[in-house]
């Protein structure tokens, strides 16, 4: 099976809206993230030692990764089934598919 182009934006809604608390918690999540690559930045200024910055990259990849997740648990959970009882689930689960392809290069 050939990668398929996923699109960045395909303009789709969730089923389920997200609730304040859970764009908050993402957001919150991301705004730490978008902190730590500022303080990767200052430290590449500095000239920090490598494994230092390598440490924190590191860091990062897993909190994003944690963020991604928890987005995906949360579309199989509400989109994904969804589509299912409506007799689309083929198709939702062919796009689960491809973005959790995506997700785990």
């Amino acid at each position: 099976m050939e990668d398929q182009y996923l699109p960045e934006n395909s303009n789709k809604k969730p089923v389920k809206p997200r609730t304040v608390q859970e764009k908050e918690a993402v957001m919150n999540r991301l705004k730490r993230i978008e902190g730590q690559v500022r303080g990767i930045q200052k430290m590449v200024e500095e000239d920090r030692y490598c494994v230092d910055i390598l440490i924190q990259i590191s860091a990062i990849n897993k909190a994003l990764n944690k963020v991604g997740h928890s987005l995906l648990e949360r579309h199989t959970h509400h989109c994904v089934a969804s589509a299912i009882k409506n007799g689309e689930g083929e198709k939702a689960i062919d796009e689960l598919m491809k973005v959790v392809q995506q997700f785990s290069k």
